[in-house]
């Protein structure tokens, strides 16, 4: 394997070997072959026109502008959720959004805001005929289509993020990496499909695939073991490495695993991963109000069409919290466990369980281990009425937390 397989070695070295890969077997290759070619509606703000896209589609357009801009793609991966479901159908897992990365070489500001302008300019190849579009700006596709733009440039990390719309929660996540040092939570996240391949087959072939004529696909797992990863995946088995590398996110993926009935491969180290979780959590949204947004962003975006699992989510992630944290005062603590509370009463008033939360006492016991003279056992958490979530409108990049 050449050192250009690797998208994330910011020098350029491959360190991958033998096990962390895999070719996909037929089966396999049909359900890639299904995602890859399923028309996907991006829904448009407004009086906007939803834009009908197949996922093989939008890739051959950014890439090909990429390569005219001279912006060298590496290779193509599907990642995420996607590809879990790809190679293991009844993990659990399901998916949402179809994530696709373009490894590439992107070493400045030029390059990330050209990529930035040719997703946008790309947009328009995929409105309707009827639509005038000589008066359309990158601005206003920008608002009428795209759900979030990350950009990160650091030493370690240069990496964008563009997610466009779906109003049943399949964005469409479009990632231009150049290195990215952590690039899974857990090893049944950690798959990642090389496309090129397939896309040639697209372009190439008269023929349609069948199991004695198709192209050859492999699969990677970052995680680093790919048999070990996807037997992880099959069980139902939540592992990691280098914990002390997952983000503050980490924590609510983990919740997330529990809620689906994922169980720790080893109940002791998970506790030390819970507490690990909690304290980058912590970290990385200090404010009562940066963990309110990232928690409602969570559950937006996660649970679309499982809007009846938000209340056992929320009652995990109590849970671990209140047993794992370690690295907060009493009172902010408290104040952590009132909020995610006071959500969890907020998504039964949604479901109609309860008839209002205007007032509503939230109880809950402290850890074990807390020792703190003025800890109140009990905490009144003042709970809002239900608003409609606002869907967020992003002038620029958002920083990456």
């Amino acid at each position: 394997m050449s050192e250009d397989d690797s998208c994330s070695n910011p020098g350029g070295v491959c360190d991958t070997d033998c096990n962390s890969v895999s070719v996909l077997s037929w089966e396999q290759v049909q359900r890639l072959d299904a995602i890859l070619t399923e028309t996907i509606p991006i829904h448009g703000r407004g009086n906007f026109p939803t834009l009908e896209m197949q996922p093989r589609q939008i890739v051959k357009v950014v890439r090909s502008r990429m390569e005219e801009k001279q912006i060298h793609v590496r290779d193509v991966r599907l990642n995420g959720s996607a590809a879990s479901h790809v190679l293991h159908e009844d993990s659990g897992l399901g998916y949402k959004d179809l994530d696709l990365i373009f490894c590439a070489d992107m070493k400045g500001e030029s390059e990330f805001q050209t990529v930035k302008d040719i997703v946008l300019d790309c947009l328009l190849d995929f409105l309707p005929d009827c639509v005038n579009k000589e008066k359309i700006t990158p601005l206003t596709l920008k608002e009428a289509y795209v759900q979030k733009m990350v950009k990160v440039n650091n030493d370690s990390d240069r990496w964008s993020l563009i997610s466009l719309s779906n109003n049943r929660g399949k964005n469409v996540e479009l990632k231009f990496v150049d290195s990215l040092r952590r690039q899974f939570e857990f090893s049944v996240d950690s798959f990642q499909i090389k496309l090129d391949s397939l896309l040639l087959f697209y372009e190439c072939s008269e023929n349609p695939m069948s199991e004695t004529f198709h192209p050859t696909i492999v699969g990677e797992s970052v995680y680093g073991d790919f048999s070990e990863a996807l037997d992880h995946l099959r069980h139902k088995i939540i592992c990691t490495r280098n914990p002390e590398e997952i983000r503050g996110g980490g924590l609510l993926k983990y919740c997330h695993l529990l809620v689906r009935g994922f169980r720790p491969a080893s109940e002791s180290e998970m506790k030390s991963l819970q507490r690990y979780m909690c304290s980058r959590f912590f970290i990385d949204f200090p404010d009562i109000g940066e963990q309110q947004r990232k928690l409602e962003s969570y559950l937006q975006n996660h649970f679309v069409g499982l809007e009846d699992r938000k209340y056992d989510y929320l009652m995990t992630l109590h849970g671990v919290v209140n047993e794992s944290t370690v690295c907060l005062m009493g009172h902010e603590r408290r104040q952590t466990l009132g909020l995610i509370a006071m959500l969890a009463v907020r998504v039964l008033a949604e479901q109609n369980v309860i008839p209002n939360v205007a007032n509503v006492t939230c109880y809950y016991q402290p850890a074990p281990y807390v020792a703190d003279g003025n800890f109140s056992n009990y905490y009144i958490a003042q709970v809002q009425p239900v608003f409609a979530c606002q869907q967020p409108a992003y002038s620029t990049w958002l920083p990456c937390n």
